[in-house]
């Protein structure tokens, strides 16, 4: 491991000018992380694929509430817990998916410590990323994908490029997805509100860029809407076993269904996308046609006609177009 400094910030305005102050270091490749829970960071610097020289510790700050908002949405601070937010009455009442999401995902131990900005930012659990003794692109850029050509079962098929095919790993963010949250940060230039389909970034040729946030830059709340009246979700999740494993496939719906038609509908996928995938293509598929298996089974074809599966990963088209029509007939067949 790298010698770093790990420093403990009282207040936001003090955690930001740390970075700040780092980021105009002379030093040649000075970087900044902020330690909440650390189940990701951590694990990364123990493995040499994270080198910060400098750690500030925001794990104290007021930022770990869930509120609600005068429009009926709520806000979610950036440290609140994944244990936490997934048994929160509000999250469970009226955004079940989102805490179903959130039980499905790593241990009972891992959720107590994990947190909201941490899931956002966690890193992919591709093999290669995590193995500095092999090439890959996410790591050190232009060093090469090993994963084409590879081992990459568990890896992306929608969204992908000639330079990375890792899969985003976190569950929240594909229900937060659907949910259409909007992700809150501060930085010395200001506060911005970005949506979240928006902080999530493809790899292009850039696949070490994996969000819109920029150097020293917090995140500070995550804020969802206020729910569609009537509407029902479901989070599915298809894995290799029944707990602490990542999804091959993964499903967060969000639909309302009046005199047996699709009104609102909101689908993101998990486990086969290189961001938590919007698939406004299934979605628009569906919108006003009848809530039944022709329909779920055209919103599955139109989310999976763009898939680039890899040597190994082929079942996946498959396995996410059952994925969507179950996760559809689930949130719909009690409407």
């Amino acid at each position: 491991m790298e010698h770093f400094q790990l420093k403990r910030a009282a207040n936001v305005k003090q955690a930001l000018d740390m970075a700040q102050t780092i980021a105009a270091s002379p030093q040649s490749t000075p970087s900044t992380r902020f330690l909440a829970g650390g189940t990701t960071l951590l694990d990364l610097m123990k493995l040499d694929v994270e080198r910060p020289t400098q750690v500030i510790d925001i794990h104290r700050l007021p930022l770990d509430k869930v509120d609600t908002l005068d429009d009926g949405g709520v806000t979610i601070g950036a440290t609140v817990r994944n244990a936490d937010l997934a048994n929160h009455p509000l999250i469970k009442t009226h955004y079940p998916v989102l805490s179903r999401a959130l039980l499905s995902g790593a241990s009972a131990q891992l959720r107590n410590m994990a947190t909201t900005g941490g899931n956002l930012l966690q890193r992919t659990r591709c093999v290669y990323f995590r193995d500095t003794e092999t090439p890959c692109n996410k790591r050190e850029p232009g060093s090469g994908c090993s994963a084409i050509g590879g081992f990459n079962r568990n890896l992306a098929i929608l969204g992908t490029s000639d330079h990375c095919i890792a899969t985003n790993p976190s569950d929240m963010s594909v229900a937060m997805t659907a949910l259409e949250a909007t992700v809150h940060t501060e930085s010395p230039k200001g506060k911005r509100s970005i949506a979240i389909d928006d902080f999530f970034l493809l790899p292009g040729t850039t696949p070490e860029r994996e969000t819109s946030l920029n150097a020293g830059e917090l995140i500070s709340h995550v804020t969802l809407p206020a729910p569609m009246p009537g509407n029902r979700s479901v989070y599915l999740k298809l894995r290799d076993r029944a707990s602490y494993e990542f999804a091959l496939a993964s499903a967060a719906v969000v639909v309302t269904v009046s005199s047996g038609r699709i009104g609102h509908v909101r689908i993101a996928l998990g486990g086969v996308g290189v961001k938590p995938w919007r698939s406004r293509e299934a979605e628009a598929a569906l919108l006003g046609r009848a809530a039944d298996a022709p329909a779920f089974l055209a919103a599955a074809e139109a989310a999976l006609q763009s898939a680039r599966p890899q040597s190994q990963n082929g079942f996946k088209v498959e396995l996410a177009k059952r994925c969507i029509q179950h996760a559809l007939t689930l949130a719909t067949q009690t409407a």
